[in-house]
């Protein structure tokens, strides 16, 4: 893969064993990967399992594995992270899990690598926020029992498309890329999901 990767400087200090490029590079994504752990963690594990833990093991990964990386990379660095933060993931499943972890509901195989699936409880959560007052409480609940329902009647693909470019900050380029379609396509699913989860909300009485 021909492109401006070769010419990024912190990745080749990285790569010839540099710990404060590496560093500054995982530093660079650690909340967007943050982001995407907490929305595919398994809703049983949360309090369980630390997303710092998590990135942990796919920083000593990732040391390990970023002069592979650079002799061919088939991704942008970030995507590359995201891959091996993925699979750190699903090992964490498997090990608290268990055999459940091994439902392909669990991994979105669309994907082009697979990673675990982001539910509409998780979804549902991250898209309302944080609960503050009491009375708030109660009215979110409520919102989120209904979003969490609109996002279940959707297709898995679109919960995918909102998950990557809502919450998780790709970009529509980096989205088509883990999806593996066209960028036009990904632009075009992202729209209609929105336009479909807005007409399902409509439809229960959640507008705002």
């Amino acid at each position: 893969m021909s492109n401006a990767l070769h010419d990024d400087p912190l990745v080749r200090l990285a790569a010839a064993g540099d710990t404060a490029a590496m560093n500054d590079l995982f530093e660079r994504h650690r909340e967007r990967l943050k982001k995407m752990i907490r929305m595919r963690m398994n809703p049983r594990l949360q309090g369980r399992v630390d997303d710092s833990d998590v990135l942990q093991d796919a920083y000593l990964e990732a040391v390990g594995r970023i002069t592979e990386y650079l002799a061919d990379p088939q991704a942008p660095f970030f995507l590359w992270l995201r891959k091996i933060t993925g699979q750190k993931l699903i090992d964490v499943h498997r090990r608290h899990l268990g055999a459940q972890a091994r439902d392909v509901r669990l991994e979105v195989r669309h994907l082009r690598a697979p990673l675990p699936l982001a539910s509409s409880v998780s979804l549902a959560a991250q898209l309302l926020g944080r609960l503050t007052t009491p009375t708030e409480a109660a009215v979110r609940a409520e919102n989120r029992r209904l979003l969490q329902d609109a996002l279940a009647r959707m297709d898995e693909m679109d919960r995918e498309i909102l998950s990557l470019r809502h919450h998780e900050d790709l970009s529509n380029q980096e989205a088509a890329q883990e999806l593996g379609i066209e960028e036009s396509a990904a632009s075009k699913r992202f729209i209609r999901a929105l336009q479909r989860l807005q007409k399902l909300l409509g439809e229960a009485g959640l507008t705002d």
